[in-house]
């Protein structure tokens, strides 16, 4: 059964830094980045492949968050790195492992149970 647990999540000024881990417990190519913020739908933040050399970031993130992952056997972690955080990137954030590249944009889930990121101004 797939699983994806995240965490990292917490509450940050404007302008700071957190790192998300999502541990996801299988095998699959993609692993991608989603968030929710409250009255809105979820969207896709970003996505990276099984060996990292492939990646996908949502306009809103580019050039303040990093995606990357370890693989081992029976699992991968994957992490996002969020840097000069804004109110806007207030949400919950979730992981998901998309079954393709054409889907990761519109991926419907199953998703983590997600964490919460709080950015103050």
């Amino acid at each position: 059964q797939v699983r994806l647990v995240e965490s990292g999540g917490g509450l940050v000024q404007a302008g700071g830094s957190l790192r998300l881990s999502c541990v996801f417990s299988g095998r699959n190519n993609i692993l991608g980045w989603f968030r929710q913020a409250p009255g809105k739908e979820r969207e896709f933040v970003a996505a990276i492949s099984w060996g990292g050399g492939g990646t996908l970031f949502a306009d809103a993130v580019k050039g303040r968050f990093d995606i990357s992952r370890d693989n081992d056997n029976a699992k991968s972690t994957m992490y996002l790195q969020m840097n000069n955080l804004k109110p806007e990137d207030t949400a919950v954030y979730y992981c998901a492992a998309p079954q393709s590249w054409a889907a990761v944009r519109t991926w419907r889930g199953p998703f983590g149970q997600g964490t919460q990121v709080t950015v103050s101004s």
